[in-house]
């Protein structure tokens, strides 16, 4: 459907007034285009500035810009809508904005029992930013539901600029990825699983785009390499989780679009042209393998992109020649039916290859299933290398972060151990050395982040969505009537379809989302932020929902100036003036939320800087630095270094206790207040501060180093088991004085 064009709902309702314009179709789906350019290529352009200067969210610096951008331009954008919109908007949506604003004061005020606070701090400024999107997407379709068009298509559009980028570092690594030793792909997030979950839902949007019987004929064709690029991307990043995703997104939109064979031919040419590509990669060592010189890549990098540019002409070319095949005339019904039942049997037959594979193998079956859930659940199962053998493996070491995720829940079921707290209170729980941000998985991190409160608040979120999007997408063709849910013939008119590829498409990011932590990487979220809102927002879309006076409006197609226009800065409603103005109030203070942890860096890197020329200057930027995030150890610890260098030890001292203070189930404060003492000819005590630090985190390599060397140092050591309870009764007071939860701190 067109943004010109009248909806379905008009032609089926009064069919002699549609028909009067059918001689105009051409000029309609002209004007349709050209209104619909600008805004496809802006949100095209959102998203990619939001992927690349991102990136996987894990640089304070970067994140803080998209966070503070974000949020001001969703800020405006919803301001403006509230005071100028027309005055018949709706309300749907505003349920699931109120419930994602509760999860993220939920994190906010995390900081209070965290054992992180600035952590909790800085994913707040996240979550603020995502709500501010997710509002923008609802805010937005109730003033301009028939640009949906462009959503698809700015979202597809942007997917394929980010994997075209992914493949370029494969085709030109000296010019744009010299330092990646990893066969897989891993730009522009640096994280493979994220850019195949761009991929994913990439495929999900180029379906839609080539099965749609409207738009113009050469843009549906280019769905055909569209789908090649992003399944050559999902594959070269070696992905399972998004290949899992995938699947999930897919076989829910063969289930609730009828555009079946329309589907299947752009997913199956796009697929076997990228396969061919795929298997020649997968036998180039220089390109499958790890650690190969950079000359090897860039020689096997430029046969890639020679296949690569003669795979997209060759799709180009295959939907080019099935758009014409289709637009002169329609396949009949027997000839469908020929093609479904062709499918099905190539899956089926698939299905019973790979269960006789299986029944074949030494293990049987059974035995080969319950290995393998072994093997995916086993915290201590081997895990597979970061090459293409990882397609075929089970193992993950998901188990671990899980595991510990659930460890910390444990310690604390009700409220976790805080917003972004994960981090710090799995040292205490992990078996290795490795470093992880996330628990990878959004159900385990809510869980061991705020409990079962804010997984309530969470599954809350969940449930209200899909309510909402349920009423513009009807998948099921069911609807509640009479106290029952009765089967109802919903017409598949072409916004309905868009609707209902959002739906997948958002479904495909959720199932992602819970095995790996692209809830945390803008450039993923904020395409399915997007999608989620727009589904939220958009309310009844058929003429047999909407209210009455909605199909007034539909029968005085094209509708009125009145009816439409916006309103003039003097006829703003003083409550919608004072709304809009609350709004950016909100926004600021977000904002000032966002850009203190940062400045907070800023200012502790400036105080290093000048600490060897100019002391006084140091020391006023250190404690510029703590008045900037008070939550921050790390900038408590640059102003003990500034005030340690410039002769006042025990202030220096003092600062680091209130670190301590600040956050006691860090074992980073304690092993810096130990190192200090220690440095400072007390070992007495640094013997206590240290074995607090190696308690909190006992596979600290570093902390049993310095604590070993305190105890040669200590003149009267104490027994190892009379230390380590008065350690955690240290911890413990220490947390209680602080007025927080400190669960990690606890004995198992």
């Amino acid at each position: 459907m067109s943004a010109l064009s009248p909806p379905a709902e008009y032609t089926r309702a009064f069919p002699a007034r549609a028909a009067s314009g059918h001689g105009q179709d051409g000029l309609r789906r002209l004007a349709s285009l050209r209104a619909l350019t600008w805004p496809t290529l802006l949100i095209a352009l959102v998203l990619c500035l939001i992927t690349f200067i991102a990136g996987g969210g894990l640089n304070l610096e970067s994140m803080t810009k998209i966070e503070m951008a974000i949020t001001i331009g969703s800020a405006v954008l919803i301001a403006a809508l509230i005071a100028f919109g027309p005055a018949r908007a709706g309300k749907h949506g505003l349920l699931c904005v109120w419930l994602l604003l509760a999860f993220t004061a939920l994190g906010a005020l995390s900081v209070v029992w965290s054992v992180a606070p600035d952590d909790s701090w800085q994913d707040a400024g996240r979550m603020l930013a995502y709500s501010a999107f997710f509002g923008a997407a609802v805010a937005l379709v109730r003033v301009a539901p028939q640009s949906w068009p462009a959503v698809l298509g700015g979202v597809t559009l942007a997917a394929a600029v980010v994997c075209g980028y992914a493949l370029l570092t494969k085709i030109f690594p000296a010019e744009l990825d010299a330092a990646d030793i990893y066969a897989r792909l891993q730009q522009p997030y640096e994280y493979w699983n994220a850019i195949g979950l761009t991929a994913a839902m990439g495929i999900i949007g180029a379906l839609w785009l080539g099965a749609r019987r409207t738009g113009h004929g050469l843009l549906n064709a280019l769905a055909y390499p569209a789908t090649g690029l992003f399944v050559l991307t999902l594959m070269l990043a070696y992905s399972r989780g998004s290949l899992v995703a995938l699947a999930a997104g897919l076989v829910l939109w063969f289930c609730v679009v009828p555009l079946r064979l329309r589907g299947a031919a752009v997913l199956l040419s796009g697929g076997a042209g990228a396969g061919a590509v795929v298997a020649w990669a997968f036998s180039q060592h220089s390109l499958s393998s790890e650690n190969v010189p950079l000359a090897q890549r860039s020689g096997a990098g430029e046969e890639l992109g020679v296949l690569l540019v003669v795979m997209l002409a060759v799709l180009t070319i295959v939907g080019l020649a099935v758009g014409f095949r289709l637009a002169r005339r329609a396949p009949s019904i027997t000839a469908r039916r020929w093609v479904a039942a062709l499918l099905l049997t190539v899956i089926l037959g698939g299905l019973a290859v790979g269960v006789s594979g299986l029944a074949a193998s030494k293990r049987g079956l059974t035995g080969t299933i319950s290995h393998d859930f072994s093997s995916l659940t086993n915290p201590n199962a081997p895990l597979p290398p970061n090459t293409a053998g990882r397609l075929t493996a089970i193992g993950s070491v998901r188990a671990r972060y899980w595991n510990e995720g659930l460890e910390i829940f444990k310690a604390e079921p009700v409220l976790g151990a805080g917003a972004g707290g994960y981090e710090t209170a799995r040292l205490r729980y992990r078996a290795e050395t490795l470093s992880v941000k996330n628990a990878h998985g959004f159900i385990v991190e809510t869980l061991a982040d705020l409990g079962l409160v804010g997984l309530a608040v969470a599954l809350a979120l969940l449930a209200a969505w899909l309510i909402a999007a349920g009423r513009a997408t009807h998948p099921f063709g069911r609807r509640w009537q009479n106290g029952s849910w009765r089967a109802h013939r919903f017409p598949y008119s072409s916004e309905r379809i868009g609707m209902l590829s959002m739906l997948c498409l958002v479904v495909t990011f959720g199932v992602h989302s819970f095995v790996d932590w692209t809830w945390y990487v803008p450039g993923d979220a904020c395409v399915a932020l997007l999608c989620a809102g727009w589904l939220a927002g958009r309310g009844p879309i058929l003429a047999s929902e909407v209210a009455p006076a909605a199909r007034e409006t539909i029968a005085r197609w094209p509708p009125s100036g009145q009816a439409r226009r916006a309103l003039s800065l003097s006829e703003i409603p003083p409550a919608r003036a004072a709304i809009a103005a609350a709004v950016l109030i909100a926004a600021a203070l977000a904002v000032w939320v966002q850009w203190e942890p940062q400045h907070s860096v800023d200012s502790s890197n400036e105080a290093l800087a000048l600490l060897s020329t100019h002391p006084l200057a140091a020391r006023t930027a250190a404690q510029s630095a703590v008045d900037s995030d008070p939550l921050s150890a790390e900038a408590l610890f640059t102003l003990s270094e500034v005030q340690r260098d410039t002769g006042e030890p025990q202030l220096a001292r003092a600062t680091l206790q209130s670190a301590v203070r600040l956050q006691p189930s860090n074992p980073r404060t304690w092993l810096t207040l130990g190192q200090y003492d220690l440095q400072n000819s007390n070992p007495s005590a640094a013997v206590g501060e240290l074995r607090a630090a190696v308690f909190l985190d006992p596979q600290s390599i570093e902390a049993q180093n310095e604590f070993v060397l305190a105890l040669r140092r200590n003149p009267a050591p104490v027994s190892r088991h009379a230390s380590a309870r008065k350690s955690a009764r240290t911890i413990r007071s220490l947390g209680a004085r602080a007025g927080v939860r400190r669960g990690s701190a606890r004995h198992r």
